[in-house]
């Protein structure tokens, strides 16, 4: 005899605790912050300099920020993870050299962007499998990789250099044009940050990459495959860093040994800027995003205003410092929040004990 069981009742989401919703505000309440300092650094120096928000000024801004955008939105995943990847400027650097090369012996542009964003998932994939099948700290893991892809990349590339002349009109017209004041690799950017927000926002997928970095123990003890998450953020990330090297290429038309030196400390200063908790468990891809938005204008905002390059750094450097103490307190903040709400928990458990 067959015995059919009833399909069990689904489980009502548990609620989000007052910790959690503290978090999302002061996330929220950041990015406010980071859109707000951002507008009217732009109209102190639009009163400056009359010329800042013309038609190519504004298309200039979006894409000095489109390149840093992609890569930033690939290392937040990473960092809510409770990791870094700090081989992604190595990334980008021999992916654009890859698709330069294929596109001088006369291949198709799609396909060298293809190549581009190939090569990078590989080596966010090797990354990936080290730090989650290894079990080896992605400091160290990516640091190492790092030099291994810009050693790789210095023999490969030697002395050599490509230029705009060796490469496609077509492909050095399209880093340019767009609709508009959007250029086409801003909007690019544009939809794999949209798409990635959403990935986060709504699958089972991306809601865990916050389990696993808000607590890794309880995220395994829960049954998220943690390995498997770990490994599809670097997976992604790399992805992503070879698709802006393809990006790069198109602005620039120029690449070199040394593209990419450096830029992995840019990066990791918008994610963190952005709101992204280098501690993990919490941050949002449009954070990310905006902190990128905000220092690669401060690159343009600083000279139209008179002021010297060479402030660039400081100023990023202050940022970066800022970002760090706010994060400090919002966990102080939580923790409070969270150790008041226990207390509270307590005592109504022990009044009721007294009541019975």
């Amino acid at each position: 005899m067959t015995v059919t069981t009833p399909n069990p009742a689904p489980v009502a989401e548990a609620p989000r605790s007052g910790g959690s919703r503290l978090v999302e505000r002061l996330l929220r309440m950041r990015e406010l912050a980071i859109l707000v300092v951002f507008l009217v650094m732009i109209a102190i120096t639009q009163a400056g300099n009359s010329q800042f928000l013309s038609e190519q000024g504004v298309k200039d801004l979006l894409l000095n920020a489109t390149i840093l955008v992609l890569v930033a939105t690939g290392q937040s995943l990473v960092v809510i993870t409770r990791n870094v990847d700090l081989s992604v400027g190595s990334t980008l650097g021999i992916s654009a050299f890859a698709a330069g090369t294929f596109l001088q012996g006369g291949g198709n542009a799609l396909v060298a962007v293809l190549l581009a964003v190939l090569l990078g998932t590989g080596l966010g994939l090797l990354n990936g499998l080290l730090v989650s099948l290894g079990q080896v700290p992605a400091l160290v893991v990516t640091l190492g990789t790092l030099y291994i892809i810009r050693g790789v990349d210095s023999i490969w590339v030697g002395s050599r250099q490509i230029t705009a002349a060796d490469l496609p009109g077509g492909f050095v017209g399209f880093g340019s044009g767009g609709l508009s004041v959007l250029p086409w690799p801003a909007l690019i950017a544009l939809a794999v940050l949209v798409a990635t927000a959403s990935c986060l926002g709504h699958f089972g997928s991306g809601r865990e990459l916050y389990a696993l970095g808000s607590n890794p123990e309880a995220a395994r003890l829960a049954g998220i495959p943690v390995r498997r998450r770990i490994l599809a953020a670097y997976t992604f990330c790399g992805a992503l860093a070879g698709l802006a090297g393809a990006m790069y290429l198109a602005r620039f038309g120029n690449v070199d040994s040394g593209t990419g030196n450096g830029y992995e400390l840019t990066v990791v200063s918008a994610v963190v800027v952005g709101g992204v908790v280098f501690t993990g468990g919490s941050g949002s891809v449009y954070g990310a995003a905006l902190g990128a938005l905000l220092l690669t204008s401060i690159n343009s905002v600083l000279p139209a205003l008179g002021v010297s390059s060479v402030w660039v750094l400081a100023v990023n450097g202050v940022l970066l410092l800022l970002a760090i103490a706010v994060d400090r307190i919002v966990a102080l903040r939580v923790a409070a929040a969270l150790k008041k709400k226990s207390d509270r928990r307590r005592t109504a458990v022990t009044k009721e004990n007294a009541d019975a």
